[in-house]
């Protein structure tokens, strides 16, 4: 009897005993998994975290190139594309556009521009103009191009008009020109047969005033470049007695 009440005593204890140990060990085993389950959240929110991230710095990156590219357009888009593109009857067109856009708004209603309003039109419009003509056609069009020819004729516009080959010379027995029509017989393709200064071109339905003042305008003065107007007065006596009586020139600005 007392040899079970002993044996029941040490399984009694030995049970106990054991219980305190998975007791133990359950104290500390959660421990150990809880540190590893936030390990797993925060990784996880790190990543959502990341991604929102990126997508944020995306967005931005997206709204600054958009805002650049909205700040970086300019009004002689339209033009720069046409020359681009070797387009320049379209490229002819814009540019008188843009001339009647920058001379202001009185131009703009009347749909031309007056001579008197060129001086109107800022230093830098028509240096943009000039610049777009002349870096798409590799120096042979532009404003800038035709005052230098139209100095060289002592801006004497009849031989510039040939010059450029606004005029052409008839078939007939007399040595005789007469100004080209617009806008078939004006030449739009850049080739070596195109003549120097041939484009833009400029509305002399009204005489010359108008080309005069683009020509004059400040944007394309060069410093020493207009030193011939004093060689041109002191050479206008002898230029009309060199004039021959076969050149007959017609006086009519239709272009």
């Amino acid at each position: 009897m007392a040899t079970t009440n002993s044996l029941h005593h040490s399984s009694s204890s030995s049970y106990q005993h054991h219980r305190q140990n998975l007791h133990s060990q359950s104290h500390f085993l959660p421990a150990s998994l809880s540190l590893k389950h936030p390990t797993s959240t925060l990784t996880f929110s790190s990543l959502i975290c990341s991604s929102s991230s990126s997508s944020s710095s995306s967005a931005v990156v997206s709204a600054a190139l958009t805002t650049n590219a909205a700040e970086t357009s300019t009004e002689f888009d339209v033009l720069a594309t046409h020359l681009i593109n070797q387009d320049f009857r379209k490229a002819d067109e814009e540019t008188r556009r843009l001339l009647i856009q920058t001379a202001g708004e009185a131009a703009v209603k009347r749909g031309y521009v007056f001579f008197s309003e060129v001086k109107s039109i800022s230093v830098e419009d028509l240096q943009a103009i000039d610049n777009l003509w002349t870096k798409h056609s590799d120096g042979r069009f532009g404003y800038s191009v035709q005052r230098k020819i139209w100095l060289k004729v002592k801006k004497d516009f009849t031989r510039f008009f040939i010059k450029v080959e606004w005029m052409k010379l008839l078939d007939t027995e007399v040595v005789q020109y007469n100004y080209r029509a617009f806008p078939d017989e004006f030449k739009w393709e850049l080739n070596d047969e195109t003549p120097l200064g041939h484009l833009p071109l400029t509305n002399a339905l009204r005489g010359t005033q108008l080309l005069k003042c683009v020509l004059s305008h400040p944007a394309f003065e060069i410093d020493g470049d207009d030193n011939e107007e004093a060689e041109e007065a002191e050479n206008r006596g002898v230029g009309k007695a060199k004039t021959k009586d076969t050149a007959v020139f017609k006086t009519d600005y239709s272009f």
